[in-house]
């Protein structure tokens, strides 16, 4: 029955969605063109509120759990799980003061209206998934990029996003490179759970009444042992996501 509603729900999200994405695209380039990064940045943090938004015409609810004050006059990594592109608005609307730049694969960066935009002229690295080297390289500039500009990059270490929610074993050489080239960051662990039953069926249907929650888990410092560091940054995220359960 619910399948059989959102067949006839969808259509009127991606109008919404697909609306959002068209009326801010011009709104991120004039910005842009005109005040430069200051321009763009308000516009980027307003269309990914109004993208979350729209996914409440699918019943869907966000709860965002933050216990921890987190600087904004340092760098941050932010790593957390992968469920679902619908990840990435609630990860930039509630970290927006601290301007999260994100590693996106190379075809996001042209084609879609202000996503492709704002990859581009916005911070983030986009990398070739085929070529490991080059990818290593891009993801080390972005270090570079947050601990010069004392911003946040936000990682998925999976690589890959989960189709049932269970989390999948890090891929650390990405995360490796963003600490060594950003050793001042302070890592902030996120779990982000129910995201994926947005995409439960697919692309379309969409899913209905998802309760979507982001937590951040204890912060970290950077102790230099990376391979230590980096196995307790996955069990935090781990343990944030299976404890929800």
């Amino acid at each position: 029955m619910q399948k059989l509603l959102s067949y006839i729900i969808t259509p009127f999200f991606f109008v919404a969605f697909g609306l959002c994405l068209l009326i801010f695209h011009p709104i991120q380039w004039i910005g842009f063109k005109i005040f430069g990064y200051s321009g763009l940045k308000p516009s980027v943090s307003k269309l990914n509120y109004c993208l979350m938004r729209s996914t409440n015409i699918l019943g869907t609810t966000y709860r965002f759990t933050n216990n921890f004050d987190l600087p904004t006059n340092r760098p941050l990594i932010i790593v957390t799980n992968h469920q679902s592109m619908y990840d990435i608005p609630p990860l930039i609307w509630y970290m927006r003061k601290h301007h999260p730049k994100f590693v996106s694969k190379k075809e996001l960066g042209k084609g879609i209206p202000s996503v492709s935009f704002n990859l581009v002229h916005g911070g983030s690295v986009l990398i070739d998934r085929n070529d490991g080297k080059s990818a290593i390289m891009e993801i080390g500039k972005l270090g570079t990029y947050i601990e010069e500009h004392k911003r946040s990059a936000v990682i998925f270490p999976e690589g890959t996003r989960s189709r049932d929610g269970h989390p999948k074993p890090f891929k650390p050489m990405g995360l490796k490179m963003l600490l060594k080239k950003a050793p001042s960051a302070l890592i902030v662990p996120i779990s982000i759970n129910n995201s994926w039953k947005l995409v439960r069926f697919g692309q379309f249907p969409m899913g209905l009444g998802a309760k979507v929650r982001l937590e951040v888990q204890q912060p970290l410092e950077n102790t230099g042992n990376l391979d230590e560091l980096i196995a307790q940054i996955e069990a935090s995220v781990v343990n944030g996501v299976n404890s929800f359960k």
